[in-house]
């Protein structure tokens, strides 16, 4: 018998958010990606805000085969995303939002 697991995600939201460690010129930054129906944690990163701390979190999210990424308009995401794959706007970040301002959907 064989088994075989597949991640799979249709969309993604993705976002970024900061704190610091000792004084606020010590930013650390989490980036991390919600499955858009479930508000499930795909996965995330800890680093600077910098494109190569985003790539690694694009790496991660590979697997789930997302076909459609939903974002703010950080820079990052819209030179790292394929332009067809991504959509920049709050109405369909309203998931994320809520998680990270401890508000559940």
């Amino acid at each position: 018998m064989e088994v075989r697991l597949e991640l799979a995600c249709e969309a993604a939201e993705m976002d970024e958010q900061w704190s610091f460690v000792g004084n606020k010129s010590n930013q650390r930054w989490l980036w991390y990606a919600v499955d858009h129906a479930t508000n499930s944690v795909l996965a995330y990163v800890f680093g600077k805000r910098k494109d190569g701390v985003f790539k690694k979190l694009k790496a991660l999210l590979e697997p789930f085969g997302i076909s459609r990424y939903y974002t703010d308009d950080w820079g990052a995401y819209e030179r790292h995303l394929e332009a067809d794959k991504h959509q920049v706007g709050k109405r369909n970040t309203q998931k994320i939002e809520r998680k990270k301002s401890g508000r559940q959907a």
